[in-house]
């Protein structure tokens, strides 16, 4: 069990600039003007193997957004997109790499010893799990109350009165008091961590994944309790999750978020009824229908996400991306091929990036050409079955002899000056669409690169 889940005192993109660190960012709407918090270029990496040069892995890649006052701004993404350590790092659970986190215009990154302790007590978090985040050793009324005894809040008398009041806030018994988390549902065990938060009358709160380890009637009934504490004490959300109806249901705005950068970020309805952005297209049609029989458009992505630790030049989105622009001589390339094209150049990188297996070591040593065996595999199950035109295929004829040397830096430049184009090369810009204030990261919203006939409406301001 992690330190972090007991610390009492943590119980445990901006404007339209065309530069890229400064991601996507919308309005709140007819919400106060001045923002409770601003986040400018954030920016999370964790240092890889300095013995042998490993580059940090980028969980968060300068990411921008405002979160205004009384508002709920949902967070949601793929698993690994770095949504988490958004969250922690909003609140110095994690130590920023580089960017600003502004509290009411004072930035925290900033603080330290008693300032940042001070900090704590208006942000705090609710935690995914609630059986690792509570401490079966204490009671409720222990769990509940350490952060007003580390705070020295009151007296001692006021501290129980008060844990009796939280716990009568969330839904609880008074008698709850002397029992220890074991004697709990899971979702009685998530409304004492929720009491906990609440101890220090925060007014930011991450909730991080708060409902997904409970059963789905249960988890109505914590939503419920979420809004209307927000409702009650005027809270301020950052809603981290996976499960979008719940997103749908409790956010105000929602961020998109793809390896470590915020991709669109709008209005809930307008996101989810009209999205911008390829990979919140991809994102939404992946919600199930409960009727079988009612059809629907389903964009399926291939691959998996790149490894954060070598995210691609470009767009975060691009060696995935449905829309992703294509050079001019190659733009009726049939889907499939352009597919398989992507998905031989993820493989060159990875070979570029891998160690020798053992198996290709033994392959060496009886005199075979492991290089050689792989290239073939590899183009046999991605070609085989395909119609490719004859330039295109002299292209890949020659990135298979380069790879087969074992050169797979001059096939991935063979590749890429062949069939890449502005998003495999070009970081996108932050571009307004629709009426709302709507941000979306991609290429597509230029006036030179829109196309009707692509996953997303161009349509921008």
């Amino acid at each position: 069990m992690s330190d972090t889940a007991h610390d009492p005192e943590t119980t445990d993109p901006t404007d339209a600039s065309t530069d890229r660190s400064t991601e996507p960012t919308a309005d709140a709407g007819d919400r106060s003007a001045d923002p409770l918090v601003e986040v400018r270029d954030l920016r999370t990496y964790y240092e890889g193997d300095r013995l042998f040069g490993d580059p940090p892995v980028k969980a968060v890649d300068g990411v921008s957004f405002d979160i205004h006052r009384g508002e709920t701004l949902g967070v949601v993404g793929e698993s690994g997109c770095g949504k988490t350590t958004l969250g922690r790092t909003l609140l110095q659970l994690e130590d920023p790499t580089g960017g600003e986190i502004r509290f009411e215009g004072r930035d925290v990154t900033e603080l330290s010893g008693a300032d940042l302790r001070a900090w704590r007590r208006d942000a705090q978090i609710v935690f995914q799990d609630p059986d690792s985040s509570l401490n079966d050793r204490m009671t409720v009324g222990e769990i509940v109350q350490e952060p007003l005894d580390v705070y020295e809040w009151q007296t001692p008398r006021d501290r129980k009165a008060r844990v009796k009041e939280l716990l009568d806030t969330v839904g609880l018994r008074p008698e709850h008091y002397y029992r220890y988390p074991h004697q709990f549902s899971g979702g009685q065990r998530q409304r004492v961590g929720i009491a906990r938060t609440l101890a220090l009358e925060p007014e930011f709160i991450v909730l991080d994944e708060p409902v997904s380890a409970l059963d789905v009637s249960v988890q109505a009934e914590v939503i419920n309790l979420l809004e209307d504490l927000q409702e009650e004490f005027g809270l301020t959300y950052l809603f981290i999750a996976h499960d979008l109806s719940v997103v749908r249901h409790i956010c105000d705005r929602v961020a998109v978020m793809y390896l470590g950068n915020v991709m669109e970020i709008g209005p809930t309805e307008e996101l989810f009824t009209d999205p911008a952005n390829p990979y919140t297209h991809a994102l939404l049609s992946a919600i199930p229908e409960p009727d079988p029989t009612v059809e629907k458009d389903r964009l399926t992505l291939q691959g998996t996400p790149p490894n954060p630790r070598y995210p691609p030049s470009g767009c975060p989105f691009s060696t995935r991306c449905p829309a992703r622009i294509r050079p001019e001589e190659y733009e009726d390339l049939d889907d499939a091929v352009w597919s398989s094209i992507s998905t031989l150049g993820e493989i060159l990188r990875e070979r570029e990036r891998a160690e020798q297996t053992v198996t290709d070591r033994i392959r060496e040593l009886l005199g075979r050409d492991a290089a050689l065996d792989t290239v073939d595999e590899v183009y046999a199950e991605l070609f085989d079955d395909l119609d490719i035109p004859d330039d295109a295929e002299r292209v890949l004829d020659d990135v298979a002899t380069y790879a087969r040397q074992n050169d797979e830096a001059h096939a991935l430049d063979v590749l890429d000056d062949a069939f890449g184009g502005v998003c495999e090369s070009e970081a996108p810009d932050a571009h307004t669409v629709g009426d709302a204030g709507r941000k979306s990261l991609c290429h597509r919203h230029a006036p030179e690169y829109r196309d009707p006939k692509t996953v997303i409406d161009a349509r921008t301001n």
